[in-house]
């Protein structure tokens, strides 16, 4: 169905200015075009030859969201769009003006030119100011190839930021990246590498990219990285053409090194390791040294991409750049920028340790990006029938991502229960071990809300069965009920689209044709050992029969929550781009390469709608290591998948976090601890111990800050009372973050209920409230927690400080001193063991509630509201039943909470909304913090608090700098 069809009855008016317009297409004889009006936009056929485009169709969505459309056909030919689910907006006016070649489309907020001329479109604001536009005569283009026997196009539209603004989103990258401009970014999904295709700027733009397949974004000067040998090598002799490559088969040992003269390194993906010397193998103690220099005809800022498993040591002209580690079997792309002269050469040293049988390794550069490219975006998918994107205008960076749900989907709440903490280990593997596990927390009285069973706990040879080994899980049922009621504990369990060939349930399915065949026919085993493939989930006779199966076996049990591993879809790890496409086709939905990127979404779309049919009243929680567009309306989280257990995971976590949230997906979480383990934390001796357990208290500090709060990974495990024994400097720090999140509850599930109601985003970079400060636009290892906590992970071993900056043109509070600080500086802020800096903005009103050890143990009958004077302060408190979808009906409330600085008044406003179960009247503890009383955190309560008896009708309560009592509203 077309776009236009999908919005056919919005009531719209169309003014017509210059030309009249009829319902019939006009020729514009010489001009070289035709043109329509529709009901909300216009359709344009192009007849110049100079361009590849025929066909221009743009439509407005809703006032402030435009669909571009264009064709290199003199027919548009579209599928549904497996991303946008938008729904009419109400009525809104559309004008269109022709004046050609020029057409000008607007609403009451967007004007939208369209020069035929130049086969250009032009956005602009309600005051006629330049927003964005698509580069003029050349930046559309269409590229005829053939896919599957059928004939496509390459399609590639450039776009001019004449803001010379930053741009964010695109969902995940592990690069360290929160600005995304300027960057080339392959849109394909990855473990570790969960993508989006929307991305928006400070200055009211956003782009939703609405294609499928592999996309790419960079500058449109540079279209991807390079193999080395498009610089000028010399090797460790001085002779030119390669670098000298030295590899070892044991580098503790002296012996005979094998030597080669390389002038590229790629060891990307599993066919690239057939081309190591034949005489050398991957194994732990491996190492391969290249060295030489490196000379560039060019002069500037050169990126240089590494993909690494194992260790790496980059040293460039004589200083270390690098130093990293990743687990072997699963690579981490690293960047190194380095400013370079034209035709002076650098010596470099690059020295790789496999550190397994398995590993990969390769680099890529690419040359200096002027400024004037950098404004130069470009989009680029390479299959397509048509190019197909909605520009988006936003006052804001959240209106922008407003725009982006309405298009996609509206995310809706989770269970209460998973705002709280979950543990999980790779993997539980008994139904006694995870019952001895929960029941430990119990007995320590440490807060937890979720048990996570990761993967294996069927029979060795019975994956894709969904049902559990009898011999370690004897009673599948009956420990989930025991977790229930004794434990008041959840359950969520790790299901893979996966079946093995030997597997019970892989017949059924293979004879409906609703699994993909290649893997099969290969077959390849896995590192089991045995054959698999994956489900087709773009199929919806497989989708339903894939939930009714998890259904009978898994939900009818008990299960709480779904784990969606391995959902993009990994069915053969490290397989080549073109290799892993062939695995998948073909799909119900078309080539792989039309679809490639949306798996994640389908499958999860499987768990949502089939719960939703079986059990209507219970919230759906989806935990996915993948993601798309509109991943959210699916009650789908994002995790970021295997990433490893090093201080610098960790740092890139920050970013990799803000990113994804700035993209419009609302909920991201990462493994606290990092998944997988360096071989000295795995047997440590006291000195590495001590590092493991300073790690995950660091980690655990940064989690307890994101929207999900979530323990996993290999050994050593991540449970407080593996990590440090109870008493000890490392359990009481995690157990006191442990809690404080507990405490944090109701600012936490407030700001969910702002996530389903306005479109909001919890993990915030700076650049989403501070777009005018350019300093806290470029940081990438701070953010704001909501609208009152600005976060400040500690990402260096035995750091007990950290810079930080506090964003002008508002003032702070260090949360737990209660310290007054200005903004517009950067500070030396304390990080004792304990805690991570984190201040509060001036203005805040911060909620706390009861000291629980699950969300459910007692209502929030009494609640803190930290008032940080110093600005006015605004706080909607939301609560509903936190189980059901009874919200989607209303059935909520809302306690409107303002803080007025100049009047030092709080009011506390009349309650909005009910709900079956509401607390019809509470306590609210009053404390002032200013900065002339800098009271420290207090989760236990003191002297000096202010108690509010609170039932639902409007109170005011003087904050002067002695308390006064309160009075109602009305007096």
């Amino acid at each position: 169905m077309h776009s236009r069809n999908r919005y056919s009855f919005v009531w719209t008016f169309v003014w017509v200015m210059g030309f009249a317009l009829s319902s019939c297409a006009q020729q514009q004889g010489t001009l070289g075009m035709t043109y329509r009006p529709l009901s909300h936009g216009v359709e344009i056929h192009l007849q110049n030859p100079r361009f590849t485009t025929r066909l221009i169709r743009v439509e407005a969505v809703s006032p402030t969201i435009v669909h571009v459309q264009a064709s290199a056909e003199d027919t548009l030919v579209t599928s549904p769009s497996l991303m946008v689910v938008s729904q009419p907006a109400a009525a809104f006016r559309c004008r269109v003006q022709s004046s050609p070649p020029l057409i000008i489309f607007s609403t009451d907020s967007l004007q939208v030119q369209i020069h035929t001329d130049k086969d250009q479109i032009r956005f602009f604001d309600p005051k006629g100011r330049l927003l964005l536009e698509e580069k003029a005569y050349t930046g559309r283009q269409f590229k005829p190839v053939t896919v599957d026997g059928k004939p496509v196009y390459q399609v590639s539209q450039v776009f001019v930021d004449t803001a010379r603004d930053a741009w964010y989103g695109l969902g995940e990258n592990q690069l360290g990246l929160t600005n995304i401009k300027g960057q080339i970014l392959e849109l394909a999904q990855h473990n570790t590498e969960a993508f989006v295709p929307f991305a928006w700027n400070t200055h009211h733009s956003g782009l939703l990219w609405d294609n499928n397949g592999i996309s790419q974004f960079s500058p449109e000067a540079c279209t991807g990285y390079r193999e080395l040998d498009g610089l000028e090598l010399r090797n460790a002799d001085g002779q030119p053409g390669a670098l000298t490559a030295v590899y070892e088969q044991d580098f503790r040992n002296s012996g005979d090194p094998i030597v080669r003269q390389e002038n590229h390194i790629a060891y990307t993906y599993l066919p690239d390791l057939n081309h190591l010397p034949p005489a050398f193998t991957l194994n732990p103690h491996a190492q391969v040294t290249w060295e030489g220099t490196i000379c560039s005809p060019y002069t500037g800022e050169h990126e240089f991409l590494f993909t690494v498993g194992g260790y790496l040591k980059v040293w460039w002209n004589g200083k270390l750049m690098i130093d990293r580690w990743r687990q072997s079997w699963n690579p981490a792309s690293l960047l190194m920028p380095v400013e370079m002269k034209a035709g002076e050469a650098y010596p470099v040293k690059i020295q790789w340790r496999p550190d397994g049988n398995e590993s990969f390794f390769s680099v890529r550069w690419h040359r200096p990006i002027s400024e004037d490219e950098r404004q130069r975006l470009r989009f680029a998918s390479e299959a397509a029938r048509a190019i197909d994107y909605y520009f988006v205008y936003g006052a804001n960076p959240d209106s922008l991502i407003s725009g982006y749900r309405y298009l996609t989907g509206r995310a809706p709440l989770f269970p209460r229960w998973a705002y709280g903490f979950w543990q999980s280990r790779e993997h539980y593997a008994s139904q006694q071990e995870i019952l001895d596990m929960v029941a430990r927390f119990r007995q320590l009285h440490v807060p937890l809300d979720n048990i996570v069973q990761d993967w294996f706990y069927w029979k060795k040879d019975q994956w894709g069965s969904q049902q559990f080994d009898p011999a370690r899980y004897p009673d599948p049922q009956g420990m989930i009920d025991t977790l229930h009621r004794r434990y008041q504990v959840h359950f969520m369990i790790s299901v893979w689209p996966k079946f093995y060939e030997t597997a019970g349930t892989f017949r059924s399915f293979w004879d409906s044709g609703w699994l993909y065949r290649q893997n099969i026919w290969d077959q390849q085993k896995d590192w089991v050992g045995y054959v698999s493939t994956f489900y087709d989930a773009f199929n919806p006779r497989a989708r339903k029969a894939f939930w009714n199966l998890v259904d009978e076996r898994l939900f009818k049990l008990g299960v709480d929550a779904w784990w969606l591993d391995a959902s993009e879809p990994d069915i053969l790890s490290n397989a080549t781009i073109p290799k892993r496409k062939a695995l998948m086709n073909p799909t119900a939905a078309g080539p792989a390469d039309v679809v490639f990127n949306a798996y994640p979404l389908v499958n999860e779309q499987a768990f949502y709608e089939g719960q939703r049919q079986a059990a209507p009243d219970q919230r759906v929680f989806i935990l996915t290591r993948s993601a798309w567009g509109g991943s959210q309306r699916y009650a789908a989280a994002t995790w970021s998948g295997d990433i490893g257990a090093t201080w610098a995971d960790m740092r890139n976590q920050i970013a990799t976090g803000v990113s994804f949230s700035m993209s419009g997906i609302p909920y991201w979480t990462m493994d606290i601890g990092g998944f997988a383990t360096e071989a000295r934390f795995q047997h440590p001796d006291p000195t590495a111990e001590q590092e493991w357990q300073e790690l995950m208290t660091r980690w655990y500090q940064f989690g307890a800050f994101c929207p999900l709060f979530r323990a996993h990974g290999q050994a050593p495990y991540r449970e407080i009372f593996t990590i440090a024994a109870p008493g000890t400097d490392t359990y009481n720090a995690i157990l006191y973050t442990d809690r404080l999140r507990y405490r944090l509850l109701p600012y936490i599930y407030s700001l969910a209920g702002e996530v389903y109601l306005h479109h909001y985003t919890l993990m915030r970079g700076l650049a989403m409230d501070f777009t005018d400060d350019s300093i806290a636009c470029e940081l990438t290892d701070e953010y704001l927690f909501g609208p009152a906590l600005l976060v400040n992970p500690v990402y260096t071993y035995r750091a007990r400080s950290r810079n930080v900056y506090l964003p002008a043109h508002t003032d702070w509070y260090d949360l737990y001193s209660g310290k007054y600080v200005t903004g517009g500086q950067i500070l030396q802020a304390s990080a004792p063991y304990d805690h991570i800096p984190v201040f509060v903005k001036a203005g805040s009103i911060l909620p706390l509630g009861p000291e629980m050890e699950y969300t459910d143990q007692r209502p929030a009958d009494t609640i803190v509201l930290q008032v940080y004077t110093g600005a006015d302060g605004q706080f909607n408190l939301y609560e509903d039943d936190g189980k059901s979808y009874a919200y989607e009906k209303g059935a909520y409330s809302l306690i409107p909470i303002r803080y007025d600085n100049r009047r030092q008044l709080l009011t506390i406003g009349q309650r909005e909304g009910r709900f079956p179960g509401m607390l019809q009247k509470r306590v609210f503890v009053i404390r002032r913090v200013s900065p002339a009383h800098a009271w420290p955190l207090d989760l236990n309560g003191r002297a000096g608090d202010q108690l509010v008896e609170y039932d639902g009708q409007p109170i005011e309560v003087p904050l002067s700098e002695t308390f006064h009592q309160p009075k109602s509203a009305s007096s």
